[in-house]
């Protein structure tokens, strides 16, 4: 990553590199790091008399919080935006592209309904109420949705909209800039690309292996080769931060509010219904300054997740209402630890 005018992206997706495109990733970290948060989140919670949940319990919860996320965002993201991989089949391992996980593609709302799912069956299997279950999962969830959204920007995924045109000549140190652009067909400015120093300099590689010059500079980009970067960079397309922008609504701003609800007594899913209204209407204002995916259903000016966002704002709502007038009474620090007996 290196500020010119702006962000130019340039992370690469490994934490360690063993080369052959295996490695640890940062994607893979991030995960690891979420579901650690939320198990010390859980694990507070039951110390505190918050929750009925014994600490073996807790570490039970966390397994099936572990599977409902990753089975769920995979389906979510297979079922609401790449339907095709449902009947692409390989000759290679994992041979069917609804397994090919370790190419990317989780849904952060196919991912909830994962978790809603596990937390169903954790309820059922341990004879608790389920709401108060999900509520668990609820309050603990903000950090791993942040470094989810981080990740995706290690990655280079789900890119911001680009700024207005009036902004593109002076692009403010906030936006970003992606050098996948130049291998794009629709890239306009190929031949001011060729005549940049730092890039001609290339040209005795290309000739070499074979692959365009665009190629040949996008590869530098993300080897470390600063003066290419530097110079490329006013040819780019700026962008709004999307990732950012999106973990700091789903991290801080839905935090705040899980922050709020877990402080008080409340009765179960109440911390439910209003994750799903404040992640729903925080997920409909980030999606504003995102690029859409191609060929994502779409309605009039809404996009398949801010439809999904909507959904959840309105299941949200009628969860809070319910629940309120709901006979179970409210968890409190002394309710939890008598029921943990």
């Amino acid at each position: 990553m290196t500020l010119a005018e702006s962000i130019v992206h340039t992370v690469q997706p490994f934490a360690i590199d063993f080369g052959g495109g295996f490695g640890i990733r940062w994607y893979g970290l991030s995960y690891a790091a979420g579901f650690l948060a939320a198990w010390l989140i859980i694990r507070l919670l039951a110390r505190s008399g918050r929750t009925p949940l014994t600490m073996p319990q807790v570490g039970d919860l966390l397994t099936y919080l572990v599977v409902g996320v990753i089975v769920g965002g995979r389906l979510g993201d297979v079922l609401f935006y790449h339907q095709s991989l449902l009947w692409k089949f390989t000759g290679t391992c994992p041979f069917w592209g609804l397994l090919e996980i370790h190419k990317g593609g989780m849904s952060s709302h196919g991912g909830i309904l994962g978790v809603i799912v596990a937390c169903m069956l954790f309820a059922r299997k341990h004879r608790l109420p389920a709401l108060h279950v999900t509520d668990l999962a609820c309050i603990a969830a903000p950090p791993g949705l942040a470094l989810g959204r981080l990740a995706n920007w290690v990655n280079g995924e789900l890119p911001g909209k680009a700024l207005p045109a009036a902004m593109q000549g002076d692009a403010p140190w906030w936006s970003v800039k992606y050098p996948e652009e130049l291998l794009s067909r629709g890239f306009a400015r190929t031949a001011e690309l060729e005549q940049l120093p730092a890039v001609r300099a290339l040209a005795a590689r290309t000739a070499a292996t074979g692959e365009s010059l665009a190629e040949a500079t996008y590869r530098a980009c993300y080897a470390g080769n600063r003066e290419v970067v530097e110079q490329i960079a006013p040819l780019l397309t700026a962008h709004y931060p999307n990732n950012f922008i999106q973990a700091a609504t789903d991290g801080i701003g839905l935090g705040l509010v899980m922050l709020a609800v877990a402080g008080v007594p409340r009765k179960p899913g109440i911390a439910s219904g209003a994750f799903l209204v404040a992640y729903g209407g925080l997920r409909l204002l980030s999606e504003s300054f995102r690029e859409p995916d191609a060929e994502v259903f779409t309605i009039g000016p809404l996009t398949m997740p801010m439809l999904l966002s909507l959904g959840m704002v309105a299941v949200g709502t009628e969860i809070v209402r319910r629940s309120r007038r709901g006979p179970l009474p409210p968890f409190t620090a002394s309710s939890g630890r008598d029921r943990s007996r």
